[in-house]
């Protein structure tokens, strides 16, 4: 479980960089573009295919990594910084605000939530 934390705590702190910088880096990786973001998968409806993807395999990573010793610390982690992350967009220079990435974000963590939550139960019979 060491190793997992470490892990999460690594991807983490990657996450946010990545999200509070003034621009994309991965794009500029990419495309040699600030301006454009890379798209995996196109859109659910109204909701961001890359921050589902993004806040899913975090959020996972995280509720492994300390589940059983910092439950409720780690799901308030998760749905909160899902939320402040996106909304720091409001005030850093070459980002944008979008609903449909936050709600990528909030689905990405619950999903994760949801698949854990299925996984105990089905362990435990």
């Amino acid at each position: 479980m060491q190793k997992t934390k470490i892990l999460f705590n690594i991807i983490n702190t990657i996450f946010i960089v990545l999200y509070v910088y003034p621009g994309s880096i991965l794009g500029f990786l990419i495309y040699g573009e600030f301006h454009m973001q890379p798209q995996i998968t196109q859109d659910f409806l109204s909701i961001s295919s890359n921050h589902v993807y993004a806040f899913f395999v975090l959020s996972f990573l995280g509720l492994i990594a300390y589940y059983k010793s910092k439950k409720i610390l780690i799901l308030n982690y998760l749905i909160l910084s899902s939320i402040i992350l996106e909304v720091l967009h409001l005030v850093i220079p070459n980002r944008s605000f979008q609903y449909s990435d936050l709600f990528g974000n909030i689905v990405g963590v619950l999903m994760s939530i949801f698949l854990l939550s299925i996984f105990n139960f089905w362990r435990k019979r």
